[in-house]
């Protein structure tokens, strides 16, 4: 019995071939009724997948070109990183270099001519060389104006002798490595003479 249904329900839903077709002037026409509608659906489906298409094409491309960003951006890091590579090593070694110069003064106001004094000298020399070789150079602050971008003030004092806002006094020398700021100058800032 069951099987009876499902063949009468699948014999209702099966449409006669024929209802399709009319006759007109005694021949047989197909009916386009239902067709037209269906060209427009495809039409519809058509530009539908034209601006799906235009969509991604657009996000593909956006995507290219912020590929083409971070690589240039990684090459821009990677040789900027590559030119300053030796910076640490070079901004450890400045205090050395600080100490020998110290050394070399005291050596220089205590009046003796060592040996030990000519060797520290020669040491310094050397290892200024050095620096200069890998383009480190010091910065000139003694009587220049004082520059916030390579001093860094520690004091102010009156001076006759230097002009106001001129670098009176150096503490601890500034370098440049490259085209680029190692280490600020420690300096003291003249306020002009002391009557003003």
């Amino acid at each position: 019995m069951y099987e009876e249904e499902l063949v009468s329900e699948r014999e209702e839903n099966i449409q006669d071939p024929v209802e399709d077709v009319l006759e007109v002037d005694g021949s047989m026409v197909e009916d386009d009724s239902e067709q037209e509608p269906q060209e427009e659906v495809e039409v519809d489906e058509l530009a539908m997948a034209r601006q799906e298409c235009d969509a991604v094409k657009d996000q593909l491309l956006r995507l290219a070109a912020e590929f083409e960003n971070y690589k240039r951006r990684m090459e821009r890091d990677r040789s900027t990183a590559l030119k300053y590579a030796g910076e640490n090593v070079i901004k450890e070694l400045l205090p050395s270099v600080d100490n020998l110069e110290r050394a070399i003064e005291q050596g220089v106001k205590s009046g003796e001519n060592s040996e030990l004094l000519q060797g520290v000298e020669l040491t310094c020399k050397g290892l200024i060389t050095t620096l200069e070789k890998l383009q480190v150079t010091p910065l000139e602050s003694l009587g220049q104006p004082f520059d916030p971008n390579f001093h860094e003030a520690l004091a102010m004092d009156h001076s006759d002798e230097v002009a106001e806002n001129h670098v009176l006094v150096e503490f601890e020398k500034g370098y440049n490595f490259k085209d680029k700021l190692l280490r600020p100058a420690k300096v003291v800032v003249s306020k002009g003479p002391a009557g003003q």
